[in-house]
């Protein structure tokens, strides 16, 4: 089958969840956030907070304005329906896909960074001790565990010589290698770590206690690229591995093995050099109506080769790029209208102050007509009265 970069477009569109009606403002409910959950399939998380913490704005952009403790609530409290782990980055998956995640966790040991790695090799029992303590008392901040570390074995501090940066990275080493979970983040978005038995839903917790009843390899494999799959509607080998960071020779025989079983169709896309494969429940609607201000993180753009193909927008996130240098601004939206990608906004938000500030808007060639400004200025407004901002102001 050959598809038109049209039609993909809409169906990537359509598979990440946009061109469905939103509910009126300030009316979604918890079962609204499920579904955007349930069609992107995970979150990214990143610590930026310029606008707002970035995990809220996928939300937004699906839903509109809405009670952002509706996210906070499927994170933080049972049954959750969030829980945090390395899927994309550090990310929100629902709780039935960090089993999947297994031959990740199994590998902390050599594909964690430097310092988790360090402080298991140089420091095996200040990690036992840790896990011990966050057993007893979590759920715990890195902070109240090394509180509570001092109080409890002040002896062993005195002779392991650690500070807080070993206790958090034996902390962040305990994560990556499943043994610790997130119960949420506090006011100060500090991870509450605890174990996974007090994390995860009655119906999980037998597998996030026990790996030998987690699914094979293969079968998470498979698992990770049909959820991908679903949460793409169309893309190539890249785009479908990269969801959840897989690497070719484990994203290539899962592919293949969906291909076989009738799950995933070949196609060709218009002037796409890569072979791609099309979701068969994937919808294929004739136009999408859409208008969306994008996080640089959200699951639509975060692959920018995918992203420049479907929409013909390079997009890059300058924030790490000196100021002088910087072509679009210091953290950039995309903004989504009809089916096209049609603008980059550089937003703040002055909280102080009560602004939301456009500090530079650029068009796409050819955009940024009277009737595009307005739909931005209306989308800017709505931004703000998400954020509880006042005013907007469009200083470039």
């Amino acid at each position: 089958m050959r598809l038109s970069t049209v039609v993909a477009r809409r169906i990537a569109l359509a598979a990440q969840g946009f061109g469905v009606f939103k509910p009126e403002p300030w009316s979604a409910t918890s079962r609204h956030v499920q579904r955007v959950i349930d069609t992107v399939g995970i979150v990214q998380i990143d610590s930026v907070n310029v606008v707002s913490r970035s995990h809220y704005l996928p939300f937004y952009s699906r839903l509109g304005p809405h009670d952002s403790t509706l996210v906070d609530r499927a994170r933080d409290r049972a049954p959750r329906r969030l829980v945090e782990y390395w899927a994309h980055e550090a990310s929100l998956i629902p709780p039935s896909t960090w089993p999947l995640l297994d031959f990740r966790m199994r590998r902390a040991h050599d594909e964690s960074w430097g310092g988790m790695q360090s402080v298991k090799r140089e420091h095996p029992e200040l990690v036992d001790a840790v896990l011990v303590e966050i057993a007893a008392r979590g759920p715990l901040t890195s902070r109240q565990l090394e509180a509570a570390l001092a109080h409890d074995l002040p002896r062993d501090r005195e002779q392991w010589g650690w500070n807080w940066s070993l206790v958090k990275s034996a902390l962040e080493h305990l994560f990556w290698a499943g043994e610790v979970s997130s119960a949420g983040r506090n006011s100060q978005f500090e991870r509450r770590y605890a174990v996974p038995a007090r994390v995860f839903p009655p119906h999980l917790r037998g597998v996030a206690e026990s790996p030998g009843a987690r699914p094979s390899d293969e079968e998470a494999f498979v698992e990770l690229i049909r959820i991908a799959a679903r949460a793409h509607g169309v893309g190539t080998e890249q785009c479908l591995r990269d969801y959840f960071r897989l690497k070719p020779h484990q994203a290539a025989p899962a592919i293949a093995s969906l291909v076989e079983a009738g799950e995933l169709e070949p196609v060709t896309i218009e002037g796409w050099k890569r072979p791609a494969y099309l979701h068969p429940s994937a919808r294929r609607p004739r136009r999408i109506s859409a208008r969306a201000l994008l996080s640089p993180f959200d699951s639509l753009v975060w692959q920018r080769e995918r992203t420049s193909a479907l929409f013909g927008f390079d997009y890059r996130l300058e924030i790490y790029v000196p100021e002088e240098k910087r072509v679009h601004g210091y953290y950039v939206l995309p903004f989504l209208l009809g089916e096209d990608l049609v603008a980059r906004v550089d937003l703040k938000a002055d909280r102080a102050g009560g602004r939301l500030l456009a500090r530079r808007v650029t068009w796409e060639p050819g955009r940024g007509g009277v009737d595009e400004t307005r739909e931005l200025h209306e989308e800017l407004e709505s931004m703000a009265n998400w954020l509880g901002l006042r005013e907007v102001e469009v200083t470039a």
